[in-house]
């Protein structure tokens, strides 16, 4: 072998070494833009504060990108949860994932018109939306009873499109 060979070889080694770092580094990356260049709220407009309420979901939440805690939504009339907010990969999440509501109060879910057709199904067979696509539709559902409700997206739960009320 001559040194020319070696060279080339060393240097083709270090050119793919470099190229699998950049490519790892890039599926790594924690920041980015959004896709439809709006912003990445996942809240809605709940308002509210989150974070420290401990209730467990029993697992219901593994894998959803968006879940941040409860939001504690106590005393309010009417609590807003927006369908089709930025989360699990794309407009496939509800926002918040989880509110804490006083007994008797009305949630609204308020689709975003992002995310193709979503709908609201709770785990237990309490309500169900039809499926829609477009911005502005609404449904809702007073919660009269205590406990903890479960729901998800039909076509997006596998992706973790999953919410939950928590009525005290």
């Amino acid at each position: 072998m001559n040194r020319d060979t070696l060279d080339r070889r060393t240097m083709l080694k270090t050119m793919a070494v470099g190229a699998a770092s950049a490519a790892l580094a890039g599926c790594s990356s924690s920041g980015g833009d959004d896709e439809d260049g709006g912003d990445s709220d996942t809240s809605g407009d709940s308002g509210g504060d989150s974070g420290s309420n401990s209730v467990s979901f029993d697992g219901w939440f593994d894998g959803v990108s968006n879940y941040d805690g409860v939001v504690d939504e106590t005393g309010e009339s009417e609590v807003t949860v927006k369908v089709g907010t930025k989360g699990n990969g794309g407009n496939f999440a509800f926002g918040p994932a989880a509110v804490k509501v006083s007994k008797g109060t009305k949630v609204v879910w308020e689709w975003t018109g992002k995310g193709s057709f979503h709908n609201v199904v709770a785990d237990g067979g309490d309500f169900e939306s039809e499926q829609k696509s477009g911005e502005g539709y609404t449904f809702s559902h007073e919660f009269d009873g205590t406990g903890k409700y479960k729901y998800y997206c039909t076509p997006h739960k596998a992706m973790g499109m999953k919410g939950a009320i928590v009525v005290e």
